[in-house]
């Protein structure tokens, strides 16, 4: 990587690999970006260490402040002092309500379409019972017709 954007790295590649071939699954979907949390969550803890010890005086303590705050759960049993660390905060707050709302988006529309392709794989089969029955009672009646001509 010479670090033109447009190449990619070996994780996006695998990625859209993954994507064309199957398609994007909620299941999926929600995988890769809980990863990408989990990574953020490991990076943030580490950062909120190395630019506050003395609050948190593990790395440890700074991933499980970034899980709650990542979460919005939010104990409050440790918090940044500086306004690095309340600049963290904020990017894990902002991006643990966008994680929760991307997912509940595309977990949702993943359901809607499916109960969609069977309702509309129903409704298909019921119109081609419709088809085929009006064709029988067209034969039907053409025979009638055929027997009432002299």
């Amino acid at each position: 990587m010479d670090g033109d954007p447009s190449e990619a790295t070996l994780g996006s590649k695998l990625l859209e690999r993954r994507i064309e071939k199957k398609g994007l699954r909620p299941r999926v979907a929600a995988a890769v970006i809980a990863t990408l949390w989990l990574i953020a969550i490991v990076v943030f803890g580490i950062v909120e260490h190395l630019i506050d010890g003395d609050t948190f005086n593990t790395v440890w303590s700074g991933m499980w402040w970034a899980t709650q705050t990542v979460t919005t759960v939010g104990y409050g049993d440790i918090v940044p002092k500086d306004w690095v660390g309340q600049l963290i905060a904020v990017v894990l707050m902002v991006g643990g309500l966008s994680l929760f709302a991307v997912v509940t988006g595309s977990i949702t529309s993943a359901f809607v379409t499916a109960a969609q392709a069977r309702s509309g794989d129903a409704a298909e089969a019921g119109l081609e019972q419709k088809v085929d029955e009006l064709g029988a009672e067209i034969a039907a009646l053409r025979e009638q017709i055929a027997r009432l001509a002299p």
